[in-house]
């Protein structure tokens, strides 16, 4: 829900409240109520007078109305008391009870955002491999250690973003050459952080990268084994027209590819691994 409504957590933010919720008078709901209970004895009453006379058919008539209606008032009770509050005070709630825990696009300038960006796509790159869904890499170990790393970024690019904002403030007021000397070991820290989290970052896209190797590989070697699959009927139909002696050769290449495939596969593998392992530090 928050990562949907983005724009509506910025104006909460802000210090927008939606409107509460509107409960429904209880004393209309009492009264409603009184009145249908105390209708119920005299519309019994009435009812077996009229069953025990001619005009039976009308007592059933009015039973069958007085069931009616203590059903729609039953129907009305329950949708009153399931009523839900609207989406945006869900929402309201749901950011007050995550406060702290999440960021918003506008908690990164644009030299963050860019390198949020890149993180996220090396993160998903991974948990979106075929590779890592059937078990090749450690899926386990991905799922929780992954998050982690992109919300550790974040953190961090949010905190280097809100302090760099603040230190060009003061820059473009102008500071006196005492005040200068002193600002530019500040900006220095600046820039060595930002340096930490790309390499953090470097380090995720290496990762993403042996796995988009491996799952390359991983692809290639479905193929070629459903290529390998059909080579009996190819062979066969050589061999009944004479001609199998010409495609051996392409047939025992095959047969390599599906090898090398197979050993860069376990390669790539490996190397995400080893990867992996420099992620842990």
């Amino acid at each position: 829900m928050l990562r949907a409504n983005a724009p509506l957590l910025a104006r909460i933010r802000a210090g927008w409240v939606p409107p509460a919720s509107k409960p429904v008078p209880a004393k209309r709901r009492s009264q409603s109520s009184v009145a249908l209970l105390a209708a119920t004895p005299l519309v019994i009453a009435l009812m077996a007078v009229l069953l025990e006379s001619p005009a039976a058919p009308v007592g059933f008539l009015l039973l069958g109305g007085f069931v009616f209606v203590v059903l729609v008032k039953i129907a009305s009770i329950s949708e009153m008391s399931e009523e839900e509050p609207p989406h945006e005070r869900i929402l309201y709630e749901k950011a007050r009870s995550h406060d702290g825990r999440y960021f918003l696009p506008q908690d990164f300038d644009e030299e963050a955002a860019a390198v949020l960006g890149r993180a996220q796509k090396a993160v998903s790159t991974v948990l979106r491999s075929h590779v890592n869904a059937e078990g090749l890499l450690d899926g386990a170990r991905n799922a929780i250690m992954l998050p982690e790393q992109e919300w550790e970024i974040a953190r961090l690019l949010a905190k280097l973003s809100k302090l760099r904002a603040e230190h060009r403030r003061m820059l473009s007021r102008g500071l006196a050459p005492e005040a200068a000397a002193v600002a530019e070991p500040l900006q220095h820290a600046l820039d060595s952080s930002e340096a930490a989290v790309v390499a953090r970052v470097e380090a995720l896209e290496r990762y993403a990268g042996h796995v988009a190797e491996a799952e390359r590989a991983y692809h290639a070697r479905d193929q070629i084994e459903e290529l390998r699959a059909s080579l009996p009927k190819y062979e066969e139909l050589l061999a009944e027209s004479g001609a199998g002696g010409l495609a051996m050769e392409e047939i025992e290449r095959l047969s390599k590819d599906a090898d090398d495939v197979e050993r860069a596969l376990r390669r790539s593998v490996t190397s995400a691994h080893e990867a992996f392992r420099y992620l842990e530090g």
